[in-house]
């Protein structure tokens, strides 16, 4: 590091400390917020025409085939070969 960075470095620290020890703060006065009058009147909510198609639903019988799975474990395997 070069002598100027090393000496703005310890200027800056020093500033630090100079401003926290020699300013002393003290709140006077409470804050508040403004007191605010709202007044509101009705309002309209929107309104929609709205042409819907027709669903027709319904069931039907269905006979589905479906596949079997015959799992074999290890052990099995091994008394099915001897």
């Amino acid at each position: 590091m070069k002598t100027g960075s090393i000496i703005a470095i310890i200027a800056a620290v020093a500033l630090v400390a100079f401003g926290i020890f020699f300013f002393d703060v003290e709140q006077t006065e409470e804050a508040s917020l403004p007191e605010v009058d709202v007044t509101v009147e009705g309002g309209n909510a929107p309104e929609f025409d709205v042409e819907a198609g027709d669903i027709e639903t319904g069931t039907e019988e269905v006979t589905v085939t479906v596949p079997t799975i015959d799992v074999e474990s290890p052990e099995e395997e091994r008394t099915a070969s001897n």
